[in-house]
């Protein structure tokens, strides 16, 4: 018995695994590196418009992952992988019927609520299965969802580059990624978690939730660490798009060679990642949150003076195990800082601060970019908001001093 239920977790587990890797596939190729060229085509305006183009798809992160993740609790996982699945296979299909460039905006956004829902549920129920090994699994799930995302700029732009920037061709490949999968979706045949609803009428249960999303948002070192690793995906999402502006139109590279580049970009983080979460287990998180920062910042001053694709590669590179380094203690940091009973709502609160940075950083740089500070000025503020984050991190006392347990009282209140 003990072995069967064993089986049945890893066949849910990889199941998981296989529909996180399309669907990240999907929704990746989406964007990357086919949405800025996509996006001119339709002749989408500069500064705040293009810049929203890029920001679309992470809008219902803000609005639905912590609500999603929640809510997930009380009427079960299963029916939001399904809703995220159905928006994977509905979403690429809708690319096609696009004629002007509002409508990019709209579509970009419906596409987004695929993986605000879709990742917080995925790994949530990835932490009740294996309730023991929920860092070793999670962190395998996050890596085929990688693997997903490092396939889609190579293979995007290799098939914008063999059949001459045909739009159509690259979305009906989305489309097959988004079906795949939603049919993996369709393989949870049973429940695996419990209402909460019968321990209490839902009203109560979502006075409950409340309770808890105050709770986390008060605590001042959770909220330091968000904004950490808010600010590297407010330049992650920037450099993501418009770095391929850059590479197309001025340093003159195919969208082939565009797509190695920016796939460098996920590449590094997916076998980094593991080393450098080891490594901050060792010595803590402090280190390589402030190191990456840094490491993550210099290298964006530099790429708009490099014209080289030798030279232009290596600098992706090095920003990608910045950022690997930044990301891979931020989320474990969160998790020791918050209440054992509200970790979950912790991460959900992460992840929503982070959309937030990564939906305004394309924003913003758009409209910088349209002024005469060009690419220069850009990159140079995404550099400062990075190194302003850090030297945040680095002067506040607050973590030495935020409770990793609920006082009593609030402990109480809370249940």
């Amino acid at each position: 018995m003990v072995s069967q239920a064993k089986n049945a977790r890893d066949n849910i587990f990889w199941t998981l695994c296989i529909m996180g890797l399309f669907a990240i596939l999907s929704s990746t190729m989406s964007k990357n590196p086919v949405l800025k060229p996509f996006a001119t085509s339709l002749e989408t305006p500069e500064g705040f418009w293009m810049g929203l183009v890029a920001s679309a798809s992470t809008i219902p992160g803000i609005l639905i992952s912590l609500p999603a993740a929640s809510l997930s609790d009380i009427f079960g996982r299963r029916k939001f992988l399904l809703i995220s699945g159905i928006v994977f296979a509905s979403a690429p299909f809708i690319y096609l019927l696009i004629t002007v460039w509002w409508q990019l905006i709209l579509i970009r956004f419906y596409h987004g609520f695929a993986t605000a829902i879709f990742v917080p549920v995925a790994e949530a129920s990835v932490a009740e299965l294996f309730p023991t090994k929920r860092g070793e699994r999670i962190s395998l799930f996050s890596s085929a969802t990688y693997v997903g995302r490092v396939i889609a700029p190579f293979l995007g732009g290799y098939l914008l580059f063999v059949t001459n920037k045909d739009f159509h061709v690259l979305y009906l490949a989305v489309g097959v990624a988004g079906v795949t999968a939603f049919i993996m979706a369709l393989l949870f045949l049973a429940e695996r978690k419990q209402s909460t609803v019968q321990n209490g009428n839902a009203k109560e249960t979502i006075k409950r939730l409340f309770r808890g999303w105050g709770i986390v948002a008060r605590n001042r070192g959770v909220l330091i660490v968000s904004l950490v690793q808010s600010s590297q995906y407010y330049a992650y999402g920037a450099v993501e798009f418009f770095l391929v502006g850059y590479l197309t139109d001025i340093a003159h590279f195919n969208l082939f060679l565009t797509g190695i580049i920016t796939g460098s970009l996920i590449a590094i983080p997916i076998f980094a990642k593991p080393y450098m979460g080891r490594f901050s287990d060792k010595i803590g998180r402090r280190i390589p949150i402030v190191a990456g920062s840094i490491v993550s910042g210099l290298p964006l001053l530099a790429i708009p003076f490099f014209r080289q694709f030798p030279v232009l590669l290596l600098l992706s590179m090095i920003y990608g195990l910045g950022f690997a380094m930044v990301t891979s203690s931020t989320p474990a940091l969160v998790s020791e800082l918050a209440p054992m009973s509200l970790v979950g709502t912790a991460m959900g609160f992460l992840d929503t601060i982070m959309d937030v940075g990564q939906t305004i950083g394309p924003i913003i740089t758009g409209m910088i970019l349209a002024t005469n500070l060009a690419y220069e000025g850009s990159f140079l503020a995404l550099t400062a908001v990075l190194l302003f984050f850090c030297l945040v991190f680095v002067t506040s006392e607050l973590l030495k001093h935020t409770p990793k347990i609920l006082p009593k009282q609030q402990e109480k209140d809370y249940f």
